[in-house]
């Protein structure tokens, strides 16, 4: 049986459909899954251990039989805790087939299997009785159906269906309950994750002083209830501004019946400070016994009950960042209802004031977009549309190819460009915008700038504009950023150098482009934790789940797996271990070569640590003097230290053993690469080994 599975394409900056072997896209799912992490996460499992212990203790001083149900067992982790402390038997449900067949094979290789039932089915699915899945109904229900947002991957309609049908109604549960905080804050970076424009662009050019502003539905617009799931850990305290304490919002009780209806969970506090309230940070944590002696908790340092001493790490769990339907100005010492409302898979945030009333349909107040702009763009893409310094370098850049006779045509998704180029006095500017919402966006923008008809906006792709489209005018500037909403990794924002070469009859012989080139950039590197989601666990709170780890490298050496895979590294500490070393460079002057591009050569390391794999990014040059990167900020420290464009996600290219604690002593060792474009694809072929 064969499936499809969408590939973004970088000669076409579409996402394209793909004819593939039925195993691929398990492959997918496995390779690029939280299962290391979670296996790596030594608090977790000792508190779930811990958890689970005083469970079953609790069951058999009343002197039951301990039934385990474990919804969603992955691995067989916890079952497997169950039966080492003493349980009775474990009904152990996964729905995910691959991920059933290791358990079962895991369970079976740590001798557990004549206590552990594992069934391949979707816990709804399940049925119990003499000729059913499970003999009878569970005392102890054990689960690890969170996400960051804690209910994300439906955990309160699995424990609504497992309190109905699955288990016995003073059961035991592992973790008992969840809670979870919000605290208002005051954040112009944040906030600038989520709306265009929210500090107008002031540029002078051509046509005097003009300020660029965003349109009117798009200062209003609600956005969507999608989570920001983010590591608040790496958020600097200087970016926001507390406004209220840590609030209790609401707990969730996993012993007793669930419900997945909308709900509404109200709390009234008083605002510590005055300020502008733009988002609700968010964050929860599980008792896994119902004295609350064993805490699991989410908190970033400035709420985390040991600040001092916080030694675990985890990216499967992180901290959630909920933006406002609108920023609301608040005084301090004012009374305010903190709102957290939720239907059975997602949540959302609401402030009023004192006085304020609350509508009863929580679902009429989901935050719904109705300005297209937070559809087309992702919070990385609203940060850098906001970001003051990056206008700045184009503006300046623009500044010096842009003339009075010019003729431009801007080829970015939702790009500012063509405004700037308008504004600094081209004769014509045409913006190419391949789909119909990046097309909307952008008309709404020159309504607002009252720019309708100077700035022409074609939807077609490259390869269908005509002469007559363009009235038979060549054009003289080519311009792009350049960024496209398909693009997933640093290189497939290249599209660019095809769109180019696509339009190379409409140009005129002495046209220029900005940017100019590009050059693909590495520099190998030392995570300070983000290696361990790759890394292989071999045993865990005594339990041999090597075959997982062979299950995950099996995953990873299939096909595109092996690649780079992208990560916002502002939110990964790393040490550079080498120098940043250019790998390719694109001149988009010239068209698309026919035949493939070879590099290869070798970073030397400069400092010891441990090699864990290479980062890549891209640089462009819109002049000679003007550089825009996607990777570094500014050079890495003496140290090693990074600083990375918070905008762009890295593509980061991890070694196989990661967790080699080889030291790596000062110019003793090197990574050799062999890195390949191939034109006909837009796709890099990357191979990196460490050498000495």
């Amino acid at each position: 049986m064969k499936t499809f599975c969408g590939r973004a394409n970088p000669t076409t900056g579409a996402i394209e459909w793909e004819e593939e072997d039925e195993d691929y896209d398990y492959h997918q799912e496995i390779a690029r899954s939280s299962y290391a992490d979670m296996l790596h996460d030594k608090d977790r499992n000792e508190k779930y251990h811990r958890g689970i212990q005083a469970a079953v203790c609790r069951v058999k001083k009343r002197g039951q039989r301990a039934i385990v149900l474990d919804i969603g067992t992955g691995t067989g982790l916890l079952s497997m805790m169950a039966v080492r402390a003493g349980a009775d038997y474990c009904y152990a449900i996964e729905v995910f087939k691959p991920m059933a067949d290791v358990a079962q094979k895991i369970v079976d290789k740590n001798e557990f299997g004549n206590k552990i039932k594992i069934i391949n089915k979707h816990s709804t699915e399940v049925t119990v009785g003499p000729d059913g899945d499970m003999s009878c109904r569970a005392n102890i229900l054990v689960t690890e159906l969170f996400d960051t947002e804690l209910i994300g991957e439906g955990a309160l309609p699995s424990y609504e269906h497992a309190h109905k049908y699955l288990v016995q109604e003073e059961c035991e549960a592992v973790p008992h309950r969840a809670t979870v905080y919000a605290q208002l804050v005051e954040s112009e970076r944040m906030w600038a994750w989520n709306k265009v424009l929210p500090i107008p662009i002031r540029l002078e050019g051509g046509k005097g002083e003009r300020v660029i502003v965003p349109p009117g539905d798009m200062q209003v617009c609600a956005g969507t209830p999608c989570v920001y799931d983010i590591q608040l850990n790496q958020v600097n305290r200087n970016h926001f501004t507390t406004l209220t304490e840590v609030m209790e919002i609401f707990r969730v009780d996993f012993s007793k019946a669930v419900s997945s209806s909308p709900a509404r969970h109200t709390v009234q506090t008083r605002a510590t400070a005055s300020g502008l309230a733009h988002v609700a940070l968010s964050w929860w944590d599980v008792d896994m016994d119902p004295e609350g002696n064993i805490k699991c908790t989410m908190a970033p340092y400035w709420a985390h009950p040991t600040p001092d001493n916080i030694q675990q790490w985890r990216d499967h769990w992180m901290q959630c960042v909920y933006f406002l339907p609108k920023e609301i100005p608040i005084l301090e010492g004012e009374c305010l209802h903190v709102s957290a409302m939720h239907d059975d898979y997602s949540l959302w945030y609401k402030v009023e004031l004192g006085s304020d009333t609350c509508d009863d349909d929580v679902l009429n107040e989901r935050p719904l977009c109705s300005c297209q702009a937070h559809l087309m763009c992702n919070r990385q893409r609203f940060g850098e549309l906001n970001d003051h310094r990056r206008n700045e370098a184009y503006i300046k850049a623009l500044k010096t190819v842009v003339k009075p006779d010019s003729v431009c045509m801007t080829i970015s998704d939702g790009s500012l460009l063509s405004l700037f180029a308008h504004l600094l006095g081209a004769a014509q500017v045409y913006s190419l915008e391949i789909s119909a919402m990046s097309r909307r966006v952008m008309e709404k923008i020159l309504e607002a700038n009252r720019l309708t008809g100077k700035v022409v906006v074609f939807e077609k792709r490259p390869e269908q504009l005509t002469p007559v489209d363009l009235g038979n005018k060549q054009v003289s500037v080519l311009i792009g950023e350049p960024f496209f909403t398909t693009s997933l990794l640093p290189w497939h924002n290249l599209y660019f150098w095809y769109a180019r070469t696509y339009l190379g009859k409409l140009l005129n012989s002495e046209f220029t482009v900005l940017p100019q080139s590009a050059k693909l950039l590495a520099m190998v590197v030392d995570f300070e934790n983000l290696w361990r989601i790759r890394a292989p666990c071999g045993v865990c709170e005594g339990f041999n789940v090597s075959l997982m780890d062979d299950m995950i490298q099996n995953s990873l050496n299939f096909r595109e797996c092996q690649e780079a895979e992208p990560h916002p590294l502002w939110e990964y500490p790393c040490r550079a271990l080498s120098d940043p070393c250019q790998i390719l460079s694109f001149d988009f002057r010239q068209e698309v070569p026919e035949q493939p591009v070879y590099c290869t050569g070798s970073m030397k390391l400069l400092r010891s640590g441990t090699c864990h794999g290479v980062v890549l990014w891209m640089d462009y040059s819109l002049t000679n003097d003007i550089c825009i990167s996607t990777g570094l900020t500014s050079p890495h420290s003496n140290t090693g230290d990074c600083d990375w464009n918070p905008h762009c996600k890295q593509g980061v290219y991890f070694f196989s053993s990661a967790t080699d604690p080889k030291t790596l002593t000062d110019g003793l060792n090197s990574v050799a690469y062999s890195v390949t474009f191939h034109p006909e694809t837009g796709e890099l072929g990357m191979d990196f080994k460490r050498t000495s």
